[in-house]
């Protein structure tokens, strides 16, 4: 089913679970994110661009109740906020956290909401200035947003952008590769795939690619004999659309989870593309943080096309928590942790001289649900087992992998020698 645009006419629009599950990622996300990049040294700031390109009205009635629910604006003032006090606890000289937030609404009458909201929760004096409000397209704004990024932040270009489409080709990928050209920013995008695939068919299907600046993702062939030659065609064409969307739109790291709805099958995408490993390891630690609100289309380990997903249906807080294949959960963590030792020691075998950890995590973590953390327990598996040693950069070993750092050096152990 397409989605519909919210209606402003009668005030708050309804919004429906999935939706708020979607805000409690990013809070959480931007909240431990924040202090992630600020860090415990010494810095007297932080600067960053805040993008949210469709920003609704500000508040939402949820659907089925009564009581109104904050929308993403809200959502991302309150983690800078949250993240200010904690980057700040304990510290003698206090980090100015100078966070600029571009609130773009096409609606006019959902931008007058919004901007009432704001005014209402005391963000009034922010407009203009470290809150800036457009009724715009976010297409007609993305060249000035850039151009604001890169006098604010000229060597990094910090910025997150929060793309929350209505649908799947309101942002083509050539803006994904505009906004990935800086070399810190980071994009949170929302894709409707199950609008462009309910009623598709090879001519439409097409049409709607070229609309977003997506090649033949089938490499000749057509929609048809896909539906005809693959078992699961949905499934397939997902994944030929993921890995097209990802490395077209230029990010060097990418995450995936699904945004599901009772109504039929999965219907968004919420894909967290970024240049850094920090950013894509904080967002998958959330997933892991959220177990009620995501399930995970794969399995454990690496190496395969992955996609992670919430489902209405499985919100502890609506319906209670099912069993899944495979969810967010310490059975998940178990299954990822033993198949990763394997793998990982295959991995080493195959490098003679070992590699450090930053670049196995790095050149693997794409492909995986697996956080850090994971990583550090598979190596802990193998170290147990004295199957590998773990170099620091000076020359010194490591006896446990949960000290380990990028710059470690990962080798396989000596093997013992008999003599006959």
């Amino acid at each position: 089913m397409t989605r519909r645009h919210y209606n402003y006419k009668n005030g708050p629009a309804e919004i429906q679970p999935h939706s708020i599950a979607k805000h409690r990622i990013l809070q959480s996300y931007l909240a431990a994110y924040y202090q992630t990049l600020v860090g415990g040294g010494r810095r007297d700031e932080f600067k960053l661009t805040v993008v949210d390109g469709f920003a609704g009205c500000g508040r939402y009635v949820l659907k089925g109740a009564k009581e109104l629910s904050d929308g993403s604006p809200l959502i991302l003032l309150r983690a800078a906020k949250e993240a200010t006090y904690k980057i700040n606890q304990g510290r003698q000289k206090p980090v100015n956290v100078d966070i600029t937030h571009f609130f773009i609404e096409a609606d006019k009458q959902g931008c007058a909401l919004l901007k009432q909201v704001l005014i209402d929760e005391g963000y009034g004096d922010k407009l203009d200035k470290s809150i800036v409000l457009r009724q715009s397209k976010f297409e007609d704004e993305i060249s000035n947003v850039l151009s604001f990024v890169r006098r604010k932040t000229p060597r990094s270009g910090r910025s997150i952008f929060i793309l929350d489409q209505y649908g799947y080709n309101q942002v083509p990928l050539s803006q994904l590769r505009q906004i990935l050209a800086l070399s810190n920013a980071e994009i949170i995008l929302t894709f409707g795939v199950d609008s462009l695939l309910n009623f598709a068919n090879d001519a439409s299907f097409k049409e709607q690619l070229n609309r977003i600046n997506l090649p033949d993702i089938f490499k000749g062939r057509t929609l048809d004999e896909i539906k005809e030659s693959e078992h699961d065609w949905r499934l397939f064409v997902q994944s030929c659309l993921y890995q097209h969307l990802v490395v077209g739109s230029g990010a060097k790291f990418f995450t995936p989870f699904f945004i599901r709805n009772n109504d039929g099958h999965g219907d968004y995408w919420l894909l967290h593309l970024s240049q850094h490993p920090r950013a894509r390891d904080v967002m998958t630690e959330v997933h892991w943080q959220n177990s009620n609100y995501f399930i995970h289309y794969g399995g454990a380990g690496l190496n395969m096309f992955h996609m992670n997903g919430y489902d209405s249906a499985f919100d502890a807080n609506l319906s209670g928590q099912s069993t899944l294949d495979f969810v967010f959960d310490d059975v998940a963590r178990q299954a990822s942790i033993s198949l990763m030792t394997d793998q990982v020691a295959r991995i080493l075998h195959q490098q003679e001289c070992g590699l450090s950890f930053g670049d196995l995590f790095m050149g693997t973590c794409n492909t995986t649900p697996a956080s850090k953390a994971i990583y550090k327990d598979s190596l802990g598996e193998l170290l147990t087992n004295k199957q590998i040693c773990i170099m620091t950069k000076v020359g010194g070993q490591r006896f446990s992998s949960q000290q380990i750092v990028d710059s470690d050096h990962i080798v396989l152990a000596p093997q013992k020698s008999f003599s006959f």
